[in-house]
Parts: C-alpha cells; sequence; structure tokens
C-alpha cells in the first residue's frame, strides 16, 4: 500500500492553503481589473474634489466595525462549547470567511471554522454558525420588508410572507439526514436565552453599520436623495439579493446588478452606483479575506488547528 511521509503530507496541505489564498487574491483582483464599468478617472477626479481624511477614517472604521461585530457575535456563541478570546474568534471569522469566497452561499466558511475544532464537535460548529448567519438573515428580512413597503412594493412583501408560510408548513416534517426543521427549532431553543440576546443585538447593530456605510458612501459621491428613500432602497437591495445564492466573490456583482436598477430609479449615475457597491464588496469581503488569508496559511497539518498564540 502506498503511504505518504508526515513531510510529504505538510508539503500537500501547504501547497493548498497557498493554493487557496493566492486563488482569493487573484478572484479579487479580476473582478477588480475586468469591470468596465469601473470609471477609474471619474472616481479620482471625485476623490480629489471631496477628499478628506475625517470621511475616509470614517468608512474604514464603519468596515472595521461591521466586521468586529461579526466576530463578537461567534465569540457569543462558541460559548455553549468553550469560552475563546477576541483574538482567537478573529482567527476564525476571517480565514472562514477566505475559505468560503470560492463557496457558493459560503458553504466553506462552515467547513472553515470547524477545523479550529475537534471532529466531535464539527456539527455543533455548523449548526452555530448557522444560528450565525441566521440572525442576519432575520434583520435583512425584516429592514427589508420596511424598505419594500416604503418603496411601494406591498404586494410583492404579501406574497413573499405568504410563500414563506406555505414553504415552512410544508417541510416542518421533512427530514434532511434524520433532522427537520421541528428539530432544528428545538436545539435551538437549547441554547441559553442571553446568547440569543446578545446575538440578534449584534446582528441587527452589524446590519445598521454596513447598510449605513452603504448611504454615507453614496454621500460622499455627492448623491443628493433623501435619507428615507436612500435607506429604503438599500435595504430592498440586499433583501433581494440575499434571496438567490451565490458565491462570494459574485455577491458584488449580483448587488450591482440590482442596484443599478433601484438607484436608478431614484436618478443616481450608474458609474456611482457601480462604484459604491465594489467598495463595499472591496472593504468588507475583500480586505477581510486578505486578512484571513493570514490565518488559513497559519493552519497545522498535524491536528488541522492553527497554531497557538
Amino acid at each position: 500500500m502506498l503511504t505518504i511521509t508526515y513531510k510529504t503530507k505538510q508539503f500537500l496541505f501547504f501547497f493548498v492553503k497557498l493554493l487557496i489564498v493566492v486563488g482569493a487574491f487573484y478572484f479579487c483582483y479580476r473582478q477588480l481589473a475586468n469591470n468596465d464599468k469601473l470609471d477609474w478617472d471619474k472616481f479620482l477626479v471625485l476623490l480629489q474634489k471631496n477628499k478628506s481624511l475625517f470621511g475616509i477614517s470614517f468608512i474604514l472604521f464603519l468596515s472595521f466595525l461591521n466586521r468586529f461585530l461579526e466576530i463578537l457575535k461567534w465569540q457569543n456563541l462558541v460559548k455553549t462549547i468553550k469560552n475563546i478570546s477576541i483574538s482567537e474568534a478573529t482567527k476564525q471569522v476571517l480565514a472562514a470567511l477566505t475559505l468560503g469566497i470560492f463557496t457558493p452561499v459560503g458553504v466553506g466558511e462552515y467547513a472553515g471554522k470547524a477545523l479550529y475544532y475537534d471532529k466531535t464537535s464539527t456539527k455543533k460548529i455548523i449548526f452555530l454558525n448557522l444560528i450565525c448567519n441566521g440572525i442576519q438573515i432575520v434583520a435583512t428580512v425584516f429592514f427589508g420588508t420596511i424598505g419594500l413597503l416604503l418603496l411601494g412594493f406591498g404586494f410583492w412583501v404579501l406574497g413573499f410572507g405568504l410563500a414563506i408560510l406555505l414553504i415552512t408548513f410544508l417541510s416542518k416534517s421533512i427530514k434532511i439526514k434524520n433532522y427537520s426543521i421541528e428539530d432544528f427549532l428545538i436545539r435551538i431553543t437549547a441554547i441559553p436565552k442571553s446568547i440569543h440576546q446578545k446575538n440578534i443585538l449584534l446582528g441587527f447593530c452589524r446590519y445598521l453599520v454596513f447598510s449605513h456605510q452603504y448611504y454615507f458612501l453614496f454621500l460622499g459621491f455627492d448623491v443628493d436623495v433623501d435619507y428615507f428613500s436612500m435607506m429604503a432602497t438599500i435595504t430592498t437591495v440586499y433583501f433581494l439579493a440575499s434571496i438567490v445564492p451565490s458565491f462570494q466573490f459574485l455577491d458584488f456583482a449580483l448587488k450591482g446588478s440590482l442596484s443599478i436598477y433601484f438607484f436608478g430609479l431614484l436618478g443616481v449615475n450608474e458609474w456611482i452606483v457601480v462604484f459604491v457597491t465594489t467598495l463595499m464588496w472591496f472593504l468588507n469581503i475583500v480586505l477581510p479575506a486578505l486578512i484571513g488569508g493570514f490565518y488559513v496559511l497559519n493552519f497545522r497539518l498535524k491536528t488541522l488547528s492553527p497554531i497557538e498564540s
């Protein structure tokens, strides 16, 4: 039987990690370099005109706060298994983000976080990650519904609500690998209320942070639209984009297409919409994923867990 030496395994594992990181960098570069709708000349002129150290710092702070709230969410949920530090939660969240950038609906993110724990905890980690991401979906649906109502799409809200109720009723007893929605809800109620409450608070705060970052970026591009119309459109775009499963690295393209249509109704120039959507993707997905690449490269082969710091 063919056997592989430990050093060979180390080399192969390092090669896979390097391939993931290089691949992440490459896809991010391609999305920026090959988008013919990005008019860099107009962007540089506007940046020179409206350059503000405070404004740039504020936008970068919102990106930091967005990801930091996600890290706090994960640290809070993992308490049900063990206590981890902010530093450890940061490693797990950013490395998982990098691993999930290639996969539909971020499936790789679940595997990425599971690598930091024993195999016996894999199902629990996947379940907790579902809860972690689930609250963002709840926030997106909540604010998106308000946005659709403000924009006059009440009929679509009613239709979507009825569809969700029907799907939930029909699938309640359907089992996937011996688990049903009813079993899932029972497992959710087993988590302490204090953890759920903190998760909800952090999840809704995170939504408000990145949606308002979107809003402030439009202000930076001299877009003159009233606050409620702008926020209603932003929440609607996020809501509709969340319905369609996609890859992380194509997420900005999906949001960009929806944004061009809905912000076009408000009279916003297409090139501004494309730039704002691209900047949101770059600041909140690309930069954290690049940092996460460092943590991916620090996974150890022997235990398939990160180097302890």
